[in-house]
């Protein structure tokens, strides 16, 4: 992964507080509060952390009888370290679609159309203050200038000038996301982790049925992967990988921890948690499990 990932457009945002906002749809959206401080960070420092805490957060989804508040908390807890997922540029075919009329979006668990005009479909990340976008001759532009007088928020928009538009604003204050989304996105990433375990851990007793399942439920695994650019640094040309939200961020580590030889991707089978093995025979993440 570090060879792979040498070099990467991935600095990502998170914010010191957010909040829990109940909508006039009736959906509870977690947002930045209005004091909350923004910081810059970089995904990729400690990317197996990252992905364990997702995959965990995504376990604990997937019990039936989790209680609201709990799962509410964990949602929280994990955005709070991390930042919101920026699923306002991880669901269209671009993230360049400002530049559009109308908005491309594969299937995906989360918005039934198939396209969507640009307006609208920036709003649904906007429940509590819109954007203030207009048309200008072909493309959409936003003026941050009248959305706050808060410096740090039209910094973040300098910052990122040179990303496209939407993930400029996706890391903005106002920004907000579903929580049953957030859930949902967890829940996905830790059923494709647990079906792969499952497929090769019971690959004796299994019958084909569940073979067959397990198969299509890994296939489904995200279709979409990073843009790249090329830039020449002092040495010698390279690649640059561009991830425009911690979605696909967290999807590309997930792919290449689960699919690592030396240190896999693992559920414990003391615990029930994913963790990085050290050795591709362990089975459990720690002395403590393996005492159970």
């Amino acid at each position: 992964m570090d060879i792979i990932f040498k070099k990467t457009n991935a600095q990502w945002v998170k914010y010191s507080e957010y909040e829990y906002l109940k909508g006039d749809d009736g959906h509870f959206y977690i947002m930045p509060t209005k004091t909350a401080k923004p910081s810059i960070y970089d995904p990729f420092k400690d990317p197996e952390v990252i992905v364990v805490d997702a995959l965990n957060l995504g376990r604990l989804a997937m019990k039936e009888k989790v209680v609201e508040k709990v799962l509410k908390d964990a949602v929280m807890e994990f955005v709070e370290k991390y930042g919101l997922l920026g699923f306002m540029t991880a669901l269209p075919t671009t993230p360049e679609f400002v530049d559009y009329d109308a908005v491309y979006l594969p299937k995906n668990h989360f918005i039934r159309e198939e396209t969507m005009g640009t307006k609208e479909y920036i709003s649904i990340y906007f429940p509590f203050n819109k954007l203030d976008i207009y048309k200008d001759k072909t493309t959409f532009q936003w003026n941050i200038n009248s959305e706050s007088d808060d410096i740090t928020q039209q910094g973040l928009a300098l910052a990122y000038g040179n990303e496209p538009p939407a993930m400029s604003m996706c890391l903005q204050r106002n920004y907000a996301e579903r929580f049953d989304w957030l859930v949902t996105q967890f829940r996905d990433w830790a059923f494709i982790l647990v079906s792969a375990f499952l497929f090769y851990t019971e690959k004796e007793v299994i019958d084909n049925f569940s073979r067959k399942l397990y198969r299509k439920g890994v296939s489904a695994f995200g279709s979409k992967a990073p843009t790249y650019h090329i830039s020449l640094y002092d040495d010698k040309p390279r690649i640059v990988w561009d991830f425009h939200s911690l979605i696909l961020t967290i999807q590309s580590i997930f792919g290449f921890a689960l699919t690592d030889e030396e240190r896999p991707l693992k559920v414990c089978e003391g615990c029930n948690k994913a963790f990085i093995a050290e050795h591709p025979d362990d089975i459990y993440c720690s002395s403590k499990c393996e005492k159970l």
